[in-house]
């Protein structure tokens, strides 16, 4: 085994000249298979003291050598032998031996040193001293009473018995109470107790001093003494004579120390207490000073000013201090000159040196103390003149060896010593001259990341000392840059690495005895960095909290990455209770249900074997307040008390406000209630009390998070009782019949009662009159006055009161007697037509005094007669508009075109509708057709198409013909050129259209018109064929559903034909069943019978009558319930550009605000408009008969639409009492 030296090796440079070069080797392990001096590396601490509760005591010494050493020890400067003794137990392979307790332990007491010894030279260790204590005892003695006179002083001497430090004295009375002490008794560093003056109360039996041995857990007690004080005045006789005459007056004079000056000698370090113990009376005071540069900041004055006690003095500490101590009688004064000295130190400590042979070797051995240490030698553990050497030549504190020689090698001791102690220190001489030895193993693998420093070693033994380098792949250059540094040690540092510096390197050791070398691999790895950090985090206290932590490190260290999580610098050990909640997997960590204790700092460790990263994150858990505390209620009050408290913690969300709620016995009691709220920077609040309630209170905190848990409540206050506070509020009076009022309140709530029986006095009288207030008393909170005139106004007033008085002075308020129906209808009503779909409606206001009533607005009923194309009059369907307020005029929206009216309007109030006014009739202008229920395109030829359509369901006038436009549609959808044409004819529902391009999709727009312009379009597409066809479509008579099958007859022999089957409303193009067929020719024809014959005829036939059948079922059944088909599904994919913006005749345009009807009724007319606008459905068409011309034209009627269904809105203006 190897140990390190602190080595200075001397150099033989060149082979002619001698040149003396110590070179320092730190740390240098000298290989155990070299010989070596013995160096003590264990030793026991001196002294070794033999306390009374340990068994065994032992003598450490140890050391390491070659050869192995020998060990010998000395006692008091004699040999002494712990083989010879068989009490002792020894050790082996070392020198150390325990001494046991075994009752004679005092013929070890001494001072011991151990030899340890080999062929090359001696080592010593310091002296160990063994101390054994003897059991501290005060001796047996008879102390006679000390008996003093009165303001005399008085010293009670302990003299405590000599034991192992520290000492502790007390001085306490047999029953073990402390004797007080202060400016006038007090202890002394010696443990002796002073008086300065004595008082008779200071006479007792029973001072006992004890002394404590905390270290040999001893205390011991001396005997009892006691002490008489005489009272002066008594001795005298004078009984006229007073006490302040009978104390003599004195000055003061020292005790404690004696004499006029004091030589004060300590160590360094050391604490430094200075006494001065004065009597006199007046109790003197003690004063100090320090002469010179004055008094150190860290000096203190202790027990009540008698002691100056300065810890850990220093050289600066040394001078004069004095002490003073003064009464009113005079002083006395003395002074200490403290020396502040010092044990020795080195400044120079010899060194353990390695030299090669004919060095010159120089041994420097230097100390300092106070006063200077003396410096003495030996050599492996003899005096000097013991083994005198020619070559050596000593000079007080230096040793030195010319031309040594392997015999030369030795242990030098250096002692210094001054009265305070002595150093020791063994210097091994050790000359030899050694080939370098590596001593770190060859081949090592190293490896580093890419930006941190590697150390490759190469550790080296050699005498002289060797010269290290160091070589990169097998170069001969050595390895150079500011990047590169090889230390003395010989290891090679390289700092920042990059991925070029993998490889191998070599280690050279070169002395004058020849050369040495190891190899070592070095390998760069990326480095491991978190690329994915925690981020802090605000959680709420209950729910999971998550930290993500993810790394990049070099992928051959696959399987030695660990992600390690720290809370608070604490690393998480998931497998302990405490970690309980914390989950973490694949560098995430969880924490479930967090709670208080979970906030703090949570750090994550990415480590490999080469390196780690860590990056933190802060957790703040967020809670709702704490309750309040220590709720205390003051400025009592009758009718008021201030309520404060203590906020709770906030739990990192500020508190916004407070809460506090009362909770009384009488009315609901353990219900608690708000009573306000104040701002979260306030813990006080003024409570307002009602009378006669007892009330408890309590207080929340509320914050971002939400409002905490409530305070315990505080105790109960009772408030005396007191009139009411208020009167009743939100006063309402009602007719429900012409001859009553009913006049109702809000009562008030029980605990605004303020005191037992609560009534109201109500008050009423006609306004504007003379009459007196008419009053009942009731304890209800409604009365009903009877037999009142009809809608007149009333003054009311109601006052609560209860046992304790009247409320406040009640409030007047109007309310008016039952209404009845208006008595009459509006006067001059007259109708302008505005466009032909909306009215202006004027009319006279009915007089106030007719109205019997509160005005809830007016009434708009009218019916449709007729269109203006039919002759004959009918009663239509009524519709109703309602207008609230005072107002003559309305705008009637939503009429149809070319229509005659009637209408009436009447008002109405509270109770209901007055009379209605006589009829105006009126007519509506003629508008543009309706939207073309249905287009559709067939017959599609090489370069035409035929559009079949019906008519408009309503034309808003009279119908003079159709516009038609058309457009191509190109492959992108894009609209081509939009072309045009009139069909005048208003009973055309056909036409084919020519001049088109083969193979071509168009998009079709008609439109109907009426001599004011043309409606909105409808539109269809449809694309030309490819040839001309042979032939146009025929369509049969329609198929009765009770059929199954339908023949077809008159086609031509060897003919093909496309056969489809529709429904018969023809709502899409699509058909039911599509194929085509080829008729047999006459030959086979002839031969096998008649088509209507053949068996695969008959089959089809069946199958289109069942198909026929089933779909007549489906779409009767789909009418009856109300289905719509739509024919938008083509109209979607071209919008029809044509028809936006036309829709110029509906009432939108009128904005004004006075003129809109109510929202109730606005919305009656808007479904109607839209039930108006279903133009895309044929339901309400499908009651008619109807068919198709063999070209496909349609010829059928038009049933007339479903009947709409109007909802009158009535609406009733509030009334205000």
């Amino acid at each position: 085994m190897a140990s390190p030296w602190s080595c200075r090796i001397s150099v033989l440079l060149g082979l002619i000249s001698r040149i003396s070069i110590f070179h320092p080797a730190c740390g240098l392990d000298i290989p155990l298979n070299v010989e070596q001096l013995p160096s003590i590396t264990v030793q026991s601490p001196s002294p070794v003291i033999a306390f009374p509760f340990s068994e065994r005591y032992p003598m450490k010494c140890e050391a390491r050598a070659n050869p192995e050493p020998e060990y010998s020890w000395t006692k008091n400067g004699q040999e002494f032998d712990p083989n010879q003794d068989p009490s002792l137990i020894k050790e082996e392979d070392s020198g150390s031996f325990l001494i046991p307790d075994n009752g004679n332990l005092t013929e070890y007491q001494g001072s011991y040193r151990c030899y340890v010894s080999n062929r090359l030279g001696t080592a010593i260790s310091e002296e160990i001293e063994f101390i054994v204590p003897n059991v501290p005892k005060f001796p047996k003695e008879k102390i006679n009473p000390i008996v003093v006179d009165e303001g005399q002083p008085i010293i009670l001497e302990c003299n405590p018995p000599k034991g192992i430090p520290p000492l502790q004295i007390y001085w306490m009375t047999l029953g073990m109470q402390h004797i007080e002490q202060d400016e006038r008794v007090s202890m002394g560093l010696n443990g002796n107790l002073y008086f300065s003056n004595a008082l008779e109360k200071d006479s007792r039996r029973d001072y006992c001093c004890f002394a404590s041995f905390h270290r040999i857990r001893t205390i011991v007690q001396k005997t009892a003494m006691s002490v008489i004080v005489r009272n002066t005045t008594s001795i005298s006789g004078s009984e006229s004579g007073t006490r302040a005459n009978a104390l003599m007056e004195r000055k003061p004079s020292l005790l404690v120390p004696s004499g006029g000056q004091t030589e004060v000698r300590l160590v360094k370090e050391q604490e430094l207490q200075l006494e001065c113990i004065a009597e006199g009376f007046p109790t003197p005071k003690i004063e100090w000073t320090k002469m010179g540069p004055g008094m150190p900041d860290h000096a203190k004055v202790v027990s009540h000013g008698k002691i100056l006690r300065i810890s850990r003095v220093h050289e600066a500490d040394s001078g004069k201090y004095m002490c003073k101590a003064k009464n009113s009688i005079g002083e006395a004064v003395h002074k200490f000159h403290v020396t502040v000295e010092e044990p020795p130190r080195w400044t120079e400590k010899p060194e353990n040196l390695i030299s090669m042979i004919g060095a010159d070797v120089f041994i420097k051995c230097a100390a300092a103390g106070i006063p200077q240490p003396t410096i003495t030698w030996k050599v492996n553990g003899l005096p000097l003149s013991d083994m005198p050497v020619s070559k050596r030549k000593v000079s007080y504190d230096t040793i030195s060896l010319h031309n040594v020689q392997p015999e030369d090698s030795a242990v030098y001791q250096c002692e210094a010593s001054n009265r305070h102690g002595t150093l020791l220190a063994n210097t091994n001489i050790l000359v030899m001259n050694l080939l370098p030895m590596i001593l770190t193993e060859d081949s090592q693998e190293y490896a580093a990341v890419v930006g941190r420093n590697v150390v490759l070693h190469c550790k080296v033994f050699s005498s002289p000392p060797a010269t290290i380098s160091w070589v990169k792949d097998d170069t001969a250059k050595p390895v150079d840059g500011e990047r590169f540094f090889v230390h003395e040690n010989g290891s090679l540092e390289i700092n920042y690495v990059t991925k070029e510096d993998n490889g191998q390197y070599t280690c050279f050791a070169t002395n004058i005895e020849g050369k040495s070398a190891i190899t070592a691999n070095l390998d760069i790895k990326d480095p491991t960095r978190i690329v994915d950090p925690p981020q802090d985090l605000r959680i709420l206290r209950g729910t999971t909290a998550q930290f993500t932590c993810q790394a990049d490190y070099d992928k051959s260290l696959r399987g030695d990455l660990e992600i390690l999580w720290e809370k608070d610098d604490t690393e998480l050990d998931f497998n302990l209770t405490e970690s309980m909640g914390y989950f973490a997997d694949d560098g995430i960590l969880q924490i479930a249900n967090v709670s208080h204790k979970d906030q703090g700092m949570y750090t994550c460790w990415a480590r490999t074997s080469l390196d780690e990263d860590m990056a933190s994150a802060y957790l703040i858990v967020l809670d709702v307040p704490d309750a309040p505390t220590d709720l205390v209620l003051f400025e009592h009050k009758d009718r008021s008390v201030r309520l404060k408290w203590m906020p709770g913690d906030d739990h990192n969300s500020s508190t916004t406000e407070f809460i506090v709620e009362y909770e009384e016995s009488q009315w609901e009691p353990e219900k608690w209630k708000e009573m306000l709220r104040v701002a979260g920077n306030q813990t006080s609040a003024l409570l307002k009390l009602h009378g006669h309630v007892d009330y408890r209170f309590r207080v929340a905190a509320m914050n971002a998070v939400g409002r905490g848990e409530f305070s315990e409540p505080t105790g109960r206050y009772k408030t005396p009782p007191a009139a009411p506070d208020r009167n009743p509020e939100n006063i309402k009076i009602e007719g429900h019949l012409p001859d009553e009022m009913d006049i109702k309140w809000e009562p008030l709530l029980p605990i605004e009662h303020n005191g037992p029986g609560l009534e109201y006095k109500v008050s009423f009288r006609r306004s504007n009159t003379e009459e007196k207030w008419k009053e009942h008393v009731v304890k209800r909170h409604s009365f009903i006055v009877k037999n009142t005139p009809t809608f007149v106004q009333y003054e009311i007033k109601i006052q609560a009161r209860n046992h304790q008085g009247w409320g406040p002075e009640p409030k007047v308020v109007t309310g008016y007697s039952g209404e009845d129906f208006p008595s009459a209808a509006p006067e001059d009503v007259a109708v302008d037509v505005l466009n032909n779909t909306l009215i202006k409606v004027t009319w006279a206001r009915v007089s106030q005094d007719k109205l019997n009533g509160h005005l809830g607005g007016y009434r708009v009923n009218w019916w449709r007669f007729r269109s203006l194309l039919d002759s004959q009059r009918g009663q239509g369907e009524k519709h109703s508009l309602t207008f609230p307020g005072d107002r003559n005029h309305a705008i009637i929206p939503g009429l149809r075109p070319f229509s005659e009216y009637s209408l009436i309007v009447m008002t109405f109030n509270g109770r209901g509708n007055g009379p209605g006014s006589h009829s105006v009739t009126f007519k509506t202008p003629e508008g543009v057709p309706e939207k073309i229920p249905i287009l559709r395109a067939t017959n599609a030829q090489r370069n035409s198409i035929t559009l079949v359509w019906a008519p408009p369901l309503e034309a808003n006038g009279v119908l003079t013909g159709y516009f038609l436009e058309y457009q191509l549609i190109n492959d992108t959808e894009d609209l081509g050129k939009l072309q045009s044409m009139n069909i005048s004819s208003p009973d055309t529902n056909k036409w084919v259209l020519g001049n088109l391009e083969p193979v071509s999709r168009y998009k079709f727009y008609l439109r109907g018109c009426s001599r004011v312009g043309c409606g909105p379009a409808v539109s269809e597409e449809s694309t030309t064929a490819l040839e001309a066809s042979e032939g146009n479509w025929k369509i049969s008579e329609a198929v009765n559903t009770s059929r199954n099958f339908h023949i077809i007859q008159g086609l031509e022999p060897g003919t093909v034909y496309t056969v489809r089957l529709l429904t018969k409303n023809w709502v899409d193009n699509s058909s039911i069943f599509e194929d085509v067929i080829k008729t047999r020719g006459k030959g086979l024809a002839s031969i096998h019978g008649g088509i209507s014959t053949q068996s695969w005829f008959i089959g089809l036939m069946c199958a289109v009558a069942f198909l026929t059948l089933t779909v007549l079922i489906a779409c009767f059944i789909n009418r009856n319930k109300g289905g719509k088909y739509s024919v938008k599904e083509k109209e979607d994919l071209h919008p029809d550009i044509e028809s936006q913006g036309m829709n110029d005749d509906t009432f939108c345009e009128y904005s004004d605000n006075d003129e809109k009807p109510l929202k109730g009724s606005l919305r009656s007319l808007d479904g109607d408009m839209k039930a108006a606008d279903s133009g895309d459905s044929l339901v309400d068409y499908g009651d008619e008969d109807g068919q198709f011309n063999e070209d496909g034209s349609f010829i059928g009627e038009y049933a007339g639409r479903k009947a709409r269904e109007s909802m009158e809105v009535k609406g009733t203006a509030p009334i205000s009492a």
